[in-house]
């Protein structure tokens, strides 16, 4: 059975992300290895969420992959660093040696850390967030995606999304984005990068 999308869309959001999904599913086949890791940045609303899912979805070795959002890792709105932080060290440095991580949810709506979860390191593992691809995590991660998306669109998906509850909120969150970036160029550490319109 191929891998390969067998939709056909007239968005060219939808297309695009089609396609990311199929180039990463075939670098991930070509790797060689049975748990790799694979770590999906962009700034809000580029498509992350929908790229994670659609190269789960699709994941082309055998067994079960575990997708890890961010979203459940950032603790609030001036989150963006502790929850990359979260990740590195619980996440993805127990993976890489070969130790069982362990991660609480971040509770939105009770400010307030929840349930925990386990990540198995015999497992492949797709990790997706804002902020992901640093210097240290860029080491960490087999294939490293970055996600570029316009200004306008992003928001406008993102805000559609998320409504009200994130609006107020999204000059803080892309004020820690644009620090990312500078700090981090996540872009160079990606191993591929993508257009979104």
């Amino acid at each position: 059975m191929s891998s390969a999308s067998s939709r056909s869309s007239t968005d060219p959001v939808a297309a695009a992300l089609d396609a990311a999904a199929d180039r990463v599913v075939s670098v991930v086949a070509k790797l060689g290895v049975s748990n790799p890791v694979i770590l999906i940045d962009g700034r809000s609303g580029a498509g992350k969420s929908s790229l994670a899912r659609a190269v789960v979805t699709r994941w082309p070795l055998r067994g079960r992959v575990q997708l890890v959002a961010l979203d459940s890792l950032y603790p609030g709105w001036d989150g963006l660093d502790d929850g990359v932080l979260a990740a590195q060290d619980l996440i993805l440095r127990p993976h890489a040696r070969g130790l069982i991580g362990v991660w609480q949810r971040w509770d939105w709506d009770a400010a307030a850390y929840a349930e925990a979860h386990a990540v198995d390191p015999s497992l492949p593992l797709v990790v997706e967030g804002s902020g992901l691809l640093t210097p240290i995590t860029e080491k960490l991660g087999d294939v490293r995606v970055w996600l570029e998306a316009p200004d306008a669109s992003r928001k406008r998906r993102a805000l559609d999304r998320d409504g009200d509850t994130y609006r107020p909120h999204w000059a803080r969150w892309a004020r820690q984005e644009d620090e990312h970036i500078v700090r981090d160029d996540p872009r160079k550490r990606a191993t591929l990068a993508f257009d979104v319109p």
